[in-house]
């Protein structure tokens, strides 16, 4: 027997798998709308190949789609302005003249993963909450859409207005939510690297 393994990191399953499921969803539902797919088309598919299926779609809408986020970010205009260098040093005024501190996130964040792996996942963890969140905003937005139409071409006009009025606060809500977490792991990764051992030593070199 040949054994098959499937595994899907945080990344994948947070920044694509996640949001992608929402676009499926969306896809389902105005497929099964228009007349496109039967429902029982659906219930009728064995639940381990359902389940594969709309896994491996989910990863892949997740990952096509994956520019939408960036857009839904760009478009939500931003009240706050987060700096997390200038509230990491506003903490810890030690650190202020350390040359780590102007080093770019990512690279940091590399040197807490080859330090200590374990350490480094509560970044990785707050970094991928974020991609999922803002990545998880558009297919709400395309659902805000949709709900519209149903007000006007629907026969419930009352339950399509609700939709589309949490629809728009989902998507709203997503995009600043992910912000947040991503502020947060930026916060996490200074915080980590300053007990790295020599780290101000590798931007002298």
């Amino acid at each position: 027997m040949i054994g098959v393994t499937i595994a899907v990191g945080i990344f994948d399953l947070f920044g694509y798998t996640i949001p992608g499921s929402l676009y499926l969803a969306l896809l389902s539902y105005a497929a099964i709308r228009l007349d496109w797919l039967a429902p029982s088309t659906i219930t009728q598919t064995p639940a381990l190949v359902a389940a594969i299926i709309v896994l491996l779609l989910s990863y892949l809408l997740g990952y096509l789609t994956y520019p939408l986020g960036r857009l839904a970010n760009r478009v939500v205009p931003s009240r706050l302005d987060r700096r997390p260098r200038e509230e990491f040093v506003r903490r810890n005024p030690a650190a202020r003249d350390r040359d780590f501190v102007q080093a770019d996130p990512f690279l940091l964040l590399s040197g807490v993963q080859l330090h200590d792996k374990d350490v480094a996942t509560e970044v990785i963890r707050l970094r991928a909450a974020g991609l999922m969140l803002r990545n998880a905003a558009p297919p709400l937005g395309l659902g805000f859409l949709a709900a519209v139409l149903e007000i006007v071409l629907g026969g419930r006009p009352v339950l399509a207005a609700t939709c589309a009025t949490l629809l728009a606060l989902g998507f709203f809500s997503l995009v600043i939510q992910g912000r947040r977490f991503g502020y947060w792991a930026s916060l996490k990764t200074l915080e980590l690297s300053f007990w790295l051992p020599d780290v101000d030593d590798k931007f002298h070199a």
